[in-house]
């Protein structure tokens, strides 16, 4: 099983980006979908996440408004419309699979079995 973390790169504050997470190996139609990210020195943090169905999301405060997940269970893919970025959005941008599909406990990092091996995201300002 892999998951493929891709879109990251490099703009300017208020630009945009746009994060796909390509799965293989199985498919993740029945499982919620996530979204994480990691400055340095910071620990990792939640950003979104997305039921099986893709009816349900919820957003880190930091970027509810700004940031859209969404997901194509025919192609199992997942992707992170970032909007409006801002320089605290640096960091490099993880994709994880949880082993459930309903957004029980999205927030929580242990709550996923599957990880990407992430993107870089750097904006400047």
């Amino acid at each position: 099983v892999q998951l493929q973390a891709s879109g990251g790169g490099s703009v300017q504050a208020g630009g945009s980006l746009r994060l796909s997470c390509a799965a293989s190996g199985r498919t993740f139609s029945d499982n919620v979908m996530g979204w994480f990210r990691q400055a340095p020195g910071k620990e990792r943090e939640f950003v979104a996440a997305i039921s099986a169905s893709g009816a349900a999301t919820r957003y880190a405060d930091s970027v509810r408004g700004r940031f859209t997940i969404s997901r194509d269970n025919a192609k199992n893919q997942a992707f992170l419309q970032m909007n409006s970025l801002k320089p605290e959005d640096a960091a490099v941008y993880y994709c994880a699979v949880q082993r459930m599909g309903l957004l029980l406990r999205p927030f929580n990092a242990a709550e996923y079995k599957y990880w990407g091996q992430g993107t870089q995201v750097t904006v400047s300002s």
